[in-house]
């Protein structure tokens, strides 16, 4: 069964308004935005990474759909499965990092003893604090509006990429796999002038499909207008296939919201004084789905769009 066919399934039950008909990433409950993610060694992290690293990526990862939805971060609810006794001691050190650094503190959580030699798995529940207005849903855009993104895209999966060693490594990329860094001041700032907001983690194309298939418009993405970082053009051209592979990497954790074109002056001037690249990539009109141009051409989707379990 996929991600998408158990949701649908799950449905029938998330029947409370709080849990958004299970269509955005988080629940919003008496002034508490809610979200949960896991992590699984294969998948989300390679086998080697450090355990500093995974406590990080748990943690930020989290708090990305928080920064998204201009919450304020509160606390998190650990699950853990127990393993080497110096890994999950360095877990623990990393974790303590991340959670000082973002300003959360840790709540509770469960832990559990898996099989020698299963791959490790680890769950957070994040707990923030929703703005005033309430926290934007991904199905809130309007067509004429403007489609921004936050950050550079692509880097974290050249980061990947890198550290399976296809690729010569650079810092950058690698510390936006490693450690990526949710966008909590931002989304806060920005949220009274968005109409829709959601983070980039599983791609910015497949995502774009999300926002767009939630709100019911069609969105025109102009490729070359995607922010990709001066990194990961020392590695690669800027070519239509470069920044195809950028669009459907994911593991970006940026934001990408929609908001009336009037509201451009003050998204700028917000980024400028948060030191937050902030970049126009198209608008939503009337219809269904993504339209992909590039250079004012249209060019065809490609078959994956990001990633899916």
């Amino acid at each position: 069964m996929s991600e998408a066919d158990f949701i649908i399934r799950l449905r029938g039950i998330a029947t409370d308004p709080a849990a958004r008909g299970l269509a955005d990433d988080v629940a919003e409950w008496e002034g508490l935005v809610l979200t949960h993610d896991m992590i699984v060694e294969g998948i989300h992290f390679l086998p080697d990474d450090t355990p500093q690293d995974v406590a990080w990526k748990l943690v930020a990862v989290n708090l990305s759909d928080l920064a998204a939805k201009g919450a304020a971060p509160v606390g998190v609810l650990v699950g853990y499965s127990l393993g080497d006794d110096e890994w999950d001691a360095a877990f623990v050190e990393g974790l303590d990092l991340a959670m000082r650094r973002f300003g959360v503190i840790l709540l509770g959580g469960d832990t559990v003893r898996v099989p020698a030699g299963a791959p490790r798995s680890f769950g957070l529940t994040a707990i923030g604090r929703a703005p005033p207005g309430g926290a934007p849903s991904r199905s809130g855009v309007r067509p004429g509006d403007q489609l921004w993104v936050t950050g550079s895209i692509g880097n974290a999966g050249l980061g990947l990429a890198m550290r399976l060693g296809q690729e010569e490594a650079n810092e950058t990329c690698l510390a936006a796999y490693r450690r990526p860094q949710p966008q909590l001041t931002f989304g806060q700032a920005v949220v009274p002038h968005v109409h829709a907001m959601m983070d980039v983690s599983d791609g910015l194309l497949i995502d774009a499909q999300r926002m767009a298939d939630a709100s019911g418009c069609e969105f025109v993405l102009m490729l070359e207008a995607v922010p990709l970082s001066a990194a990961l053009l020392a590695v690669r051209p800027d070519v239509v296939d470069t920044r195809l592979a950028a669009a459907t990497a994911g593991d970006d954790y940026q934001l990408l919201f929609a908001a009336d074109p009037g509201a451009a002056g003050a998204i700028r001037d917000i980024a400028a004084g948060l030191n937050v690249l902030a970049t126009p990539i198209g608008h939503a009109g009337v219809g269904a789905g993504i339209v992909l141009t590039h250079r004012a051409q249209r060019i065809v989707l490609p078959e994956r769009l990001g990633f899916t379990h």
